[in-house]
């Protein structure tokens, strides 16, 4: 049934030219955009207004379906990886397709290759416009390239990834503090190269794609960068194993998908960092995981947003919940059952068989079924490759 699924999504995604609305699109309205007065507030509020609404408005309000170039990473990576389980030349020659757009489209004028999203993007704490790369998209875009490059043996490739590498140590702001446990400085990268924010998932996405290219190329300037990076975030974790989505007053929450970056970013930096001190990154790591596995999820596979309430339930929660225990399959004997549980749940209660696509998210009061591309049916597409190649 999954195999069958994917192959519908596959079609659904061509047909649409590898394009999509999004949840975070409402500023893509040049009618919504001269509303806002260009006031932090009023962006928020018409993002947060397209974004909760479940009737879509976006075919009254000019905004068209577009190309995001995360999403476009995401399915490279997710087309890669099921062409190598079934050969299949048109998920090859997708793969390829893909990875020449993100060539074309990078975001000039930054250090090496670089990615933003298509639309203007306001937070409760920076205001990112559109094109301007931020290391969430660079680094999940990098990371396809660099698969693409293990798969390929092509050095075009690998030259992509090594250079969003430039980006990151070259672009990206970085805040200095001084460790709570060490006189040495440490450090947190930015979400963007005009902001200086902390966000912990977004710090450990850049060390992770530094980790991964030292692992072969050795190059110490990576190795030193990634490791300071990372031992902040690791600093920063909850009593309970818990980390809050950042530092700023309006980002102490604790939510079920960010909680699943950091802890695949984790796995993934000590599989390619020569750490000097691994059963402390190990303690630190499966405090983590018990913390997200006890508090995010039920028993029949559906997720809980956030750690004191269920709803929205959100599909992008599944996915990276399905990613997550994939990766502490090492760890916990269950997790890739639970992952399985967790694909069941979405497919049995998300999934959309006559329109062949997957709901946004549920509320107490409405299911919000707007057909988004990125969030949720790209990441779930991105999923359950993942599920499917490991079972």
């Amino acid at each position: 049934m999954m195999r069958l699924l994917l192959s519908k999504l596959e079609r659904s995604f061509t047909s649409n030219g590898f394009a999509g609305w999004d949840p975070y699109d409402g500023l893509n309205s040049r009618f919504l955009k001269v509303l806002t007065l260009n006031r932090k507030w009023l962006r928020i509020a018409v993002t947060q207004s397209m974004k909760r609404s479940p009737v879509n408005l976006r075919p009254l309000l000019g905004i068209p379906r577009g190309r995001n170039p995360k999403a476009i990473g995401l399915l490279a990576g997710a087309y890669l990886r099921r062409y190598k389980k079934t050969k299949q030349q048109t998920l090859l020659d997708n793969t390829r397709h893909l990875l020449d757009w993100l060539v074309e489209n990078t975001s000039p004028g930054y250090s090496g290759y670089a990615w933003g999203y298509n639309f203007d993007w306001q937070s409760s704490v920076f205001y990112i416009p559109k094109g301007v790369p931020t290391v969430v998209n660079t680094t999940f875009i990098a990371n396809a390239f660099l698969d693409a490059y293990f798969t390929f043996k092509e050095s075009n490739y690998l030259d992509v990834a090594r250079s969003a590498c430039d980006f990151i140590l070259n672009d990206l702001n970085r805040t200095s503090t001084d460790s709570d446990s060490d006189s040495k400085k440490y450090f947190w990268f930015s979400y963007s190269p005009v902001d200086e924010t902390c966000c912990h998932n977004a710090n450990l996405l850049a060390a992770e794609l530094l980790a991964r290219i030292y692992s072969f190329s050795k190059n110490n300037i990576l190795y030193e960068s990634a490791m300071k990076s990372t031992e902040f975030t690791l600093s920063r974790q909850n009593s309970d194993g818990s980390w809050c989505y950042g530092l700023s007053p309006q980002q102490k929450f604790v939510d079920s998908f960010h909680t699943g970056f950091v802890l695949v970013s984790l796995v993934n930096i000590m599989a390619n960092l020569d750490h000097t001190d691994n059963k402390r990154f190990e303690r630190i790591l499966l405090k983590g995981y018990e913390f997200y596995k006890k508090t995010f999820w039920e028993s029949d596979g559906c997720p809980r947003y956030y750690r004191d309430k269920r709803y929205p339930i959100d599909l992008h929660c599944s996915a990276q919940g399905i990613i997550t225990f994939l990766h502490f399959r090492e760890y916990d004997n269950e997790a890739v059952d639970f992952a399985q549980k967790i694909a069941e749940w979405a497919i049995n209660n998300m999934w959309d068989a006559k329109k062949n696509y997957f709901y946004f998210q549920r509320t107490k009061h409405y299911t919000n079924k707007i057909p988004y591309l990125r969030w949720p049916n790209v990441w779930m597409y991105y999923a359950l490759t993942t599920l499917d190649s490991m079972t």
